[in-house]
């Protein structure tokens, strides 16, 4: 008897190690931003931001749960704890590092103000007075255009996806809007509705307020999980997975310098 007690509490101990090994690592997201993170036809989350995500979790051997949130609320959720980190192109800014904490970088893209190729628009002060530029909420365009170009007279009009903003683009409701180049190429320049539009140059650019790229967004208090996420991170960089997920939707160097 006393064997089979042993025996059982054994195992019960061993279940319960390997329970406590099994981390659960929440994720939000805001999945309207391709090729970083969107829905496919029958409604699964995909994109660079995902499998990076999913890659992050098998290397922590962690389970990764997805949370769908509006993008200019995820900061709020994050610290409302409705899940544990951000992981949706969120840029790595001072402004943002007083309210949470990043991990290391995972990518950086450049900004672009979009116009129709008639336009004659430039991203200047001069050129955009008076004129309607679409951006999305919450995000780091809208910061560049309402430090930048609002208090010159630009009207800038913030919409709570780009989706929204190239919708209101096309139709002729923007002059134009101030994007992330990848984003705004796979969703709107690549496809028939946006042949008539271009990036316009030059590259829209502030260290500041664009930061050296995108990372995941943690709590302060949140260390712990900040190390293991960066440990995550290295370890797809170096043993190659990193790039084998990202050639599925870049054709360059989609981490920067």
């Amino acid at each position: 008897m006393k064997t089979r007690h042993w025996l059982s509490l054994s195992l019960t101990l061993l279940a319960c190690s390997a329970q406590a090994q099994q981390q659960d690592i929440r994720f939000g997201v805001d999945a309207t931003f391709p090729p970083f993170e969107y829905k496919t036809a029958d409604g699964r989350l995909a994109g660079f931001d995902i499998d990076l995500g999913n890659a992050i979790c098998s290397a922590l051997q962690a389970k990764c749960h997805w949370v769908e949130n509006s993008f200019d609320g995820l900061i709020p959720a994050l610290k409302a704890k409705k899940f544990d980190a951000i992981l949706s192109s969120l840029s790595i800014t001072a402004e943002r590092g007083k309210a949470i904490n990043f991990s290391d970088k995972l990518f950086n893209t450049p900004a672009f103000l979009v116009a129709a190729k008639n336009s004659g628009l430039k991203p200047t002060i001069e050129s955009l007075k008076g004129k309607r530029i679409g951006v999305q909420q919450g995000s780091v365009f809208e910061a560049y255009a309402k430090k930048f170009w609002a208090p010159a007279g630009v009207d800038i009009v913030p919409y709570p996806s780009a989706d929204a903003v190239y919708a209101d683009l096309v139709v002729g409701r923007l002059d134009a809007t101030l994007d992330d180049a990848t984003v705004v190429t796979e969703s709107l320049l690549n496809k028939p509705q946006g042949q008539n539009f271009t990036l316009i140059q030059p590259r829209v650019n502030d260290a500041e307020i664009f930061g050296p790229g995108t990372g995941i967004g943690l709590r302060k208090e949140d260390t712990e999980l900040q190390a293991s996420l960066n440990r995550a991170i290295s370890k797809i960089r170096s043993d190659g997975t990193y790039n084998k997920l990202a050639a599925k939707y870049f054709n360059f160097n989609i981490y920067g310098d």
